[in-house]
């Protein structure tokens, strides 16, 4: 019997710099970019994409093992916290699946 486990988590970032969806695409873009190649996650936004400072991103992983994928997402998680940070946006809500 194989066994494939899924953790997924929502994120919510504050962009208060955002003066227009191109300002908060271009963060989202490069965010989405960066944690895709560099995890091989599943990330795309799933919501707010009309509104213009708030940014919410879906992340998925997937593992044969609960504790790998809980610690890839985790991964993901703490690098977008680093990445939004740098780009002058706030991570201010998780919700974990």
């Amino acid at each position: 019997m194989i066994c494939m486990y899924t953790v997924s988590a929502k994120l919510s970032f504050h962009i208060p710099h955002a003066n227009s969806l191109k300002d908060k695409r271009q963060i989202c873009r490069a965010l989405v970019d960066k944690v895709q190649h560099r995890f091989n996650a599943s990330i795309a936004e799933v919501d707010t994409q009309d509104t213009i400072r708030i940014m919410t991103i879906g992340v998925a992983t997937v593992s044969g093992n609960y504790s790998h994928a809980q610690e890839s997402l985790e991964t993901v998680i703490r690098f977008a916290e680093k990445f939004a940070g740098e780009s002058g946006a706030e991570l201010t809500e998780v919700e974990e699946f």
